[in-house]
């Protein structure tokens, strides 16, 4: 296993080394073919851009667009090319595919290779730039093989290999009617083993699932990852096949949104990444802490209300922190919980009030165990590093004991009823993120915190 792991690290290193030692080589196409494009796009990177250039004219167009695919920031590597020759890279690639390099450009040379592209993949790309980030329409490919159901087995082989030439996702043929209209689908293997004057119809799948252009994302992706298919057709309002989404786009598109939950998460109101310059970095990170700031002054005042407890009993200071970051763990927990359940769209009522006891029930179990722990470890603690009275010791931490169980419990429910909450109000559930859950809960365990010491220790026991 080791010898293996080995080989295919030095797959990138062997060629390097055979296009330094064929750089001007016409055969180089030929010695590069026993390799994955994406092991040649890895020797790429370590590459000099005079080698690069060297060898595109030797690759030529179409095995250059191939290895492109593969690279992280192929936007850069196109500026190595002269605008014609990206265009022609750009018009031979995968329309989804040549739309993520496309999408790291500036307007303006976006534009311009668009208009130097052949109609045809100009058109493809304009289609698919037209749809908003968030709908479906804008993750597909125009990449697929489309035949009539008129057709018998013979007729449908012919037009997929006619077809094939250009479009190699071949897997899954789909079939239109005489309208125009999405009619089915045909497993590639069926077709093959089929006799070939057989009628299609035996062959259609004419209840296959699709989705349509303008569907958001975020609304089918649950439904297309159930599906579990290599790929599904993307309709317009018409029921015409504008393209397909391949499993790689939905990789793509849950990787994409798992990316931005988790920004949410971080009180982000984007991604970020490594190259990113400090003033959109900032732009992405200021919104949410200016509100955290103002709700953080709000749990600042509510301190400032038990002011007088703390001049009586100041050692219950030492255990605020203990209480408020439990409570926000468990809040965030819950909210985490909350916000995989509600990806299911057939959620129901009952359900959603099914998840709120449970996420207390656990709430209050965990804070029931919590609180024992506090209560005997915080006791001891008190009792001989602070050199009270055992009762006084044990008085202190019976109060964080129980103040921890209080703040558990209503921080597992804060953290269930707010996603349920944005998401009745068609809000993003994970805007309600973990500062802002946090930063609640805070609230909540300083006043339940405080709170009880006043009442308890203070008005009722009169141990200060």
């Amino acid at each position: 296993m080791e010898e293996v792991i080995m080989q295919h690290n030095t797959y990138a290193d062997e060629i390097v080394e055979l296009i330094k030692d064929h750089i001007n080589d016409k055969q180089l196409p030929i010695l590069l073919s026993d390799y994955h494009e994406n092991d040649i796009a890895q020797a790429f990177e370590s590459l000099t851009p005079e080698e690069r250039k060297q060898i595109y004219p030797t690759l030529g167009t179409e095995y250059v667009a191939e290895i492109f695919s593969y690279l992280e920031d192929a936007h850069e590597y196109l500026k190595e090319l002269q605008i014609e020759k990206a265009a022609k890279v750009i018009s031979s690639m995968d329309s989804d595919d040549a739309i993520d390099i496309l999408e790291e450009m500036d307007d303006s040379t976006q534009e311009q290779i668009v208009e130097l592209m052949d109609q045809e993949s100009s058109e493809d790309i304009r289609l698919i730039l037209s749809y908003d980030d968030d709908e479906i329409g804008s993750k597909m490919t125009t990449n697929f093989i489309e035949i009539s159901n008129t057709l018998n087995v013979r007729g449908a082989m012919r037009e997929l290999i006619s077809q094939a030439g250009k479009n190699d996702n071949i897997m899954k043929l789909y079939v239109s009617d005489e309208n125009g209209e999405f009619y089915g689908a045909i497993e590639l293997k069926d077709l093959i083993i089929a006799r070939e004057h057989t009628d299609l119809s035996a062959l259609i799948s004419t209840s296959y699932p699709f989705v349509t252009a303008h569907e958001k994302i975020s609304d089918c992706i649950e439904r297309i990852k159930d599906y579990a298919e290599d790929s599904l057709p993307v309709l317009d309002e018409n029921n015409h096949i504008l393209g397909i989404i391949t499993a790689q786009d939905i990789v793509e598109v849950v990787d994409e949104e798992m990316g931005d939950d988790y920004a949410k998460f971080a009180g982000l109101t984007a991604e970020e990444d490594l190259h990113e310059k400090t003033f959109e970095s900032m732009k992405k990170r200021l919104p949410w802490l200016i509100v955290l700031l103002f709700l953080g002054m709000g749990v600042s005042s509510v301190v400032g209300i038990f002011e007088g407890v703390v001049a009586k009993l100041s050692i219950i200071i030492c255990f605020q922190s203990l209480i408020l970051d439990m409570a926000g763990n468990v809040g965030t927990q819950s909210l985490a919980v909350t916000i995989r359940v509600l990806m299911d769209e057939n959620l129901k009522a009952g359900q959603k009030v099914k998840l709120v006891f449970k996420e207390i029930r656990v709430g209050f179990c965990n804070g029931l165990f919590l609180g024992i722990m506090a209560l005997i470890f915080i006791g001891g603690y008190v009792c001989i590093f602070k050199h009270t009275t055992v009762s006084y010791a044990f008085l202190i931490s019976a109060c964080v004991g129980v103040s921890l169980l209080a703040a558990m419990i209503v921080s597992s429910l804060v953290g269930t009823i707010v996603p349920i909450f944005f998401h009745k109000i068609k809000i993003d559930p994970a805007v309600a993120s973990g500062p802002l859950i946090t930063t609640v809960n805070d609230l909540v365990a300083v006043v339940t915190y405080y709170g009880l010491a006043w009442l308890l220790l203070i008005n009722m026991l009169h141990i200060a």
